[in-house]
């Protein structure tokens, strides 16, 4: 029986997985199948499974999501995994455990335990608030006075992140569990002095409750927050690092409690020379400690994984210099509006994507780009957010500000790039789910095997041994490796003008063997421009230019807007023309004064009539073989003549073939010029092979069948005529000079929209995906080696245990050396 369901709860995939695999669980289900945009479930039962026991057996599981009938009403009102804090901003898991879901505010991760991290804000950051010197709490979002001391309002300084917080929180409990585990230490060390001085002062015992008294602020205030997320992980059912953690030093300090209230409990192998059961507080506070630290250097380490989006976001000036009647006046960035005109001085930020109304100047584009060499800006020319103004005054009228700025979307896509899952991911993910129940079996079995055949004092061996175990065991260094190399990787690439989507994009390029490529606006400038009008025989010139004018008037395609421009230049005055068609691929036409006018490729002409002059068509092919495009134009069924388009081929595009080559891509050009004009481009770049007269659906049909054949693709292109092979293909790649409709398509973007930037998203790729198996292997190796070790698998050949403090300290580096090496990332040189 198949019957859909309503689910209520859900907010991201992670979500979604796991509550497929709850109803998949639930004895009766034989198939689950849970959508999250639709919030159903489509559930095959047997037919002795009511709806009834089926909610019941699924609400006993969770009570985080609820089951329905379709169009039942449902209470959703008790909160999803709510964190407790306060903050700004959104917050995640690094380890990615619920996919993409997000907290408004900080806490524990409910499924690892982690502190969740803040994502960059874009908005929260720029914001400007003004407040007094003297009245604090007077806050403005513009400057003025004071209203109670009349004293003038200053910028106010950014609070601190919520990453920056939680680092400062943690770091003071780490002082505060160093003053108190110290002492400890150093006690329970002096017992291995011959003559203890200590023990002149005061007997053992009393050394001991002193131990007691200096652990409990270690335990139940530096360090609770491990054995609160112990707890939880443990009614869960999610274990995790804390688990282990919770128990290991757990039962060290309940064990030494237990030894000093009731000494007489315990059988004499646990007892020292004095008649004192031996207890453990400093093994309970050292690593607890040493844990702690390593939550330290984690948090200070992770702050750096998107230092890159940080810099990004310092690059947006917090005000803005708006004209206005001739007056100039300093604005908050957030109250800029569209056709603002702003000045902008030599030295400063540009605060908005604008185009130049006034003045000429060089303009640093690298923090955007990547790209060093300053571009030159006059009257016309856009600018973007970001961008450092080098040597001259510019008035910019805003055409884009707040979020839809180019710096905003790039911030935006770093920050959604940054959580998303890499497919290697789900190693990792399938390792984790066993990893903490076989630790804590290996660490039972070990006190099992060293209680029996242990040497004496058996019961201690075997005691110390096991907590080693679980103490060194690092689930959360293998749930790290994947996310921490993403996080690095897609902010490396941002600081090079290379956009990347999602994590799989990124680690699909690396195995990418085939790249299709457009050709205008990829290969090509994507700035077309009419180089010359040849009419037919009895035809005059300016006959045939007013046709195409006026055809171009009504079109949006850029050889068009080069038709436009050309018949500006001529002055040529477009006029309207009635039902206008446009065909994908081939040309456009419409009634002109009762006529139909036709212009396009000579296949359009054929369609609608038209013959072309052998003598007109030998020129044409004579200019396609130049690599330039040629459309015909006609009216009534006659041919009036042709008009010559040229679009330069980019100056970086035969630099970027030849590298790409060498890199071991197959290049394929696709376009929708004949074969003539296709040929010549493609000889002239040292390209493979190429595809002419390439439809939308031509192209599409390409990435099926070289899909089919096993070929693993790469789709770049800028246009919307593109936009479905981007999508179809492994990996699309658009440039950012192109239309949104293909950026959206597409899982990596070129802000440049450069060829080379294609070589560099490679590499970036390459070096990500090396760097992740790097990090697997280090987590992995560690983890095989360092639980054998603890658990003494060394003992009866050299004589060697590890000692749980030992077990600690390692175990918290672990995670540290994982960010680590993927900060390595950020050192990487993309051309190489």
């Amino acid at each position: 029986m198949k019957t859909e369901y309503q689910i209520t709860g859900m907010t991201c995939q992670g979500c979604r997985k796991h509550v497929e695999e709850m109803l998949s669980e639930i004895e009766g289900v034989t198939k689950a199948t849970v959508s999250l945009e639709e919030g159903s479930a489509m559930v095959e039962t047997k037919e002795d499974l009511s709806f009834n026991t089926l909610r019941r057996k699924f609400e006993e599981k969770t009570g985080h999501y609820k089951i329905a009938r379709p169009g039942e009403k449902v209470d959703s009102s008790e909160p999803v995994h709510p964190p407790k804090g306060k903050g700004s901003g959104k917050f995640y898991c690094p380890m990615q455990c619920e996919g993409d879901k997000t907290y408004d505010e900080p806490g524990d991760c409910p499924v690892c335990g982690m502190d969740l991290v803040e994502q960059v804000d874009l908005q929260s950051t720029a914001k400007t608030i003004y407040t007094c010197p003297m009245h604090p709490e007077v806050e403005r979002d513009q400057p003025g006075d004071c209203p109670i001391c009349g004293m003038d309002l200053v910028k106010k300084e950014p609070e601190l992140s919520g990453e920056e917080k939680q680092y400062h929180k943690l770091l003071n409990k780490l002082k505060v569990a160093v003053v108190f585990t110290v002492p400890v230490f150093l006690i329970a060390m002096s017992d291995m002095l011959d003559e203890n001085p200590l023990y002149d002062l005061l007997s053992p015992v009393y050394w001991n409750w002193i131990q007691l008294l200096l652990s409990i602020p270690v335990v139940f205030y530096a360090t609770w927050m491990f054995f609160e997320r112990a707890y939880r992980s443990l009614k869960t059912m999610n274990l995790n690092m804390f688990t282990l953690i919770g128990i290991g030093a757990g039962v060290a300090w309940v064990f030494s409690v237990a030894a000093l209230v009731f000494p007489d409990f315990f059988p004499d192998q646990f007892k020292t020379e004095s008649g004192n059961v031996h207890v453990y507080f400093e093994a309970a506070t050292v690593i607890l400690t040493l844990v702690l630290m390593g939550q330290v250097l984690e948090a200070r380490a992770h702050g750096k994984t998107n230092q890159a989006i940080k810099e990004l976001l310092k690059l947006a000036p917090a005000t803005a210099i708006r004209v206005k009647d001739g007056k100039e006046e300093e604005i908050p960035l957030e109250q800029v509006q569209q056709e603002d005109v702003l000045r902008v001085r030599p030295g400063e930020k540009i605060p908005v994507d604008g185009v130049v109304v006034d003045g000429r100047t060089s303009v640093d584009e690298s923090m955007i780009t990547g790209e060093p060499i300053p571009v030159e800006k006059a009257v016309g020319d856009t600018v973007k957010s970001g961008t450092l103004n080098k040597n001259g005054t510019l008035l910019i009228k805003a055409e884009k500000v707040g979020a839809d700025t180019l710096l905003s979307q790039i911030i935006k896509m770093v920050n959604e790039a940054s959580r998303s899952r890499a497919p290697i991911q789900n190693l990792a993910d399938r390792i984790s789910a066993w990893f903490v129940p076989i630790v804590v079996l290996v660490s039972v079995v070990t006190f099992i095997i060293w209680s029996v055949f242990g040497p004496e004092p058996a019961y201690v061996y075997a005691l110390v041994n096991a907590i080693a175990v679980l103490i060194i065991a690092c689930p959360c260094a293998l749930g790290l490796a994947t996310p921490m190399s993403v996080m690095v990787g897609v902010g490396k690439g941002a600081q090079n003008g290379i956009l990347v989507k999602n994590a799989e994009a990124l680690e699909k390029f690396s195995k990418v063997d085939t790249l299709l490529v457009d050709k205008t606006g990829t290969l090509t400038e994507g700035k077309p421009s009419v180089e010359s009008v040849i009419p037919a025989e009895a035809t005059e010139k300016a006959v045939l230019l007013q046709t195409i004018v006026n055809l171009s008037s009504a079109s949006e395609h850029p050889l068009s807007r080069a038709i436009i421009s050309y018949g500006r230049q001529e002055d040529i005055t477009p006029e309207q023309v009635q039902d206008f068609e446009s065909v994908t691929g081939r040309g456009v036409k419409a009634i002109d004064k009762g006529n139909e006018i036709v212009l396009g490729n000579d296949a359009f002409m054929q369609e609608n009539g038209i013959d072309i002059q052998k003598e007109l068509m030998n020129k044409a092919d004579d200019f396609r073989a130049e690599g330039k495009t040629v459309s015909f134009a006609g009216s009534a069924g006659i041919l009036l003549g042709l008009v010559v388009i040229a679009d330069q081929i980019k100056e970086s595009s035969k630099a970027a073939v030849q590298k790409l080559r060498a890199d071991g891509l197959k290049i394929i050009m696709l376009t929708g010029d004949n074969e003539l004009t296709a040929g010549s481009v493609a000889a002239r770049l040292g390209i493979d092979s190429f595809e002419a007269r390439m439809l939308p659906e031509d192209k599409l049909k390409v990435v099926t069948e070289h899909q089919e054949r096993g070929a693993m693709l790469a789709m770049a292109g800028d246009g919307i005529n593109d936009a479905p092979a981007l999508a179809k293909s492994d990996v699309g790649i658009a440039m950012g000079t192109g239309t949104d409709v293909a950026i959206e398509s597409a899982g990596i973007t070129l802000v440049e929209g450069d060829l080379d930037d294609i070589f560099k998203a490679r590499s970036l790729s390459r070096n990500v995906m090396k760097n992740i198996r790097q990090n697997l292997f280090f987590a992995l190796i560690y983890n095989v080696l360092g639980v054998p070790v603890a658990a003494g698998i060394l003992y009866p050949f050299f004589g060697i245990l590890l000692s749980p403090m030992i077990a600690a300290l390692a175990m918290s580096f672990s995670s540290v050396s994982v960010i680590s090496n993927a900060l390595r990332l950020r050192m990487i040189k993309l051309d190489q």
